[in-house]
């Protein structure tokens, strides 16, 4: 089966900086893909492309065959949904609000808010754990709170594909753990999931696929128990670990030495 989220031979950049050169990746379907580096390796400019947030320099992203900017944006989002870093809601928005905004690429000039959409919200916040958040303000919520408040509207797109940002940023270790599992749930029920992740523990048990970047390019990627070792750490991060067997799972688990 062909992978159908692609990037073949991007150059990235923002202006005149340039972030990456010829990066090739092809997105494995069905599959939880965590995608890791030092900080400003270019995780997020990747994430960024693969939505048509930003447009390749050269090269192009495909989606189904098709280059991502040749699609209709309602018509790509119900297939590709996104949680970017450091959303912002608008002023005095309640959380059920912000998660039915999930819904907005199902909506049309002629349809109406349907059973099924406030299915789907409820749903979402009950898997992000805000269901009794949904009458607080957004801005009146902690940051792990609001958090989950745009992971449970990205989960209200109900998309195919789910490409996160960071989506553990802000939540105590528990949350982080719970949404991982979520993830991972959601990727053996058929879902194909990328998401840009700080810790390389984390990464290693919950997903199957691993992309390690370092300056703007591809250092690794393969199954985490194939290329997770302690000169892959030093190459990417300038860490010094050993690697060993997670005692929970038997994924590798990095100690650093410092």
């Amino acid at each position: 089966m062909t992978d159908r989220l692609t990037a073949r031979d991007l150059t990235l950049s923002y202006g005149e900086r340039v972030v990456s050169t010829r990066l090739t990746l092809d997105v494995p379907d069905g599959a939880f893909t965590a995608v890791v580096g030092a900080n400003a390796c270019g995780k997020s400019t990747l994430l960024r492309a693969f939505v048509r947030l930003l447009a390749p320099t050269e090269g192009r992203v495909a989606f189904d065959g098709r280059d991502v900017r040749d699609h209709r944006p309602k018509a790509i989002a119900r297939k590709i949904g996104f949680l970017p870093q450091g959303a912002v809601a608008p002023e005095n928005m309640l959380v059920r609000q912000l998660v039915a905004r999930g819904r907005y690429p199902h909506q049309s000039v002629l349809s109406t808010w349907s059973p099924g959409d406030e299915r789907a919200v409820a749903a979402a916040m009950g898997a992000a754990g805000v269901t009794e958040l949904a009458e607080r303000r957004v801005e009146n919520l902690s940051g792990g709170q609001r958090q989950r408040a745009w992971v449970a509207m990205v989960l209200a797109q109900q998309t195919p594909y789910l490409l996160l940002d960071e989506p553990t940023t802000f939540l105590d270790i528990t949350h982080q753990y719970q949404l991982l599992a979520l993830l991972a749930r959601l990727r053996d029920e058929g879902r194909t999931v990328i998401a840009v992740l700080h810790d390389i523990n984390q990464a290693c048990r919950f997903a199957d696929h691993l992309v390690a970047m370092k300056d703007g390019r591809i250092a690794a990627e393969g199954k985490p128990a194939d290329i997770v070792d302690a000169d892959l750490l030093h190459a990417v991060f300038d860490l010094p670990c050993v690697v060993v067997p997670d005692p929970v799972n038997g994924t590798p688990m990095v100690v650093p030495t410092i």
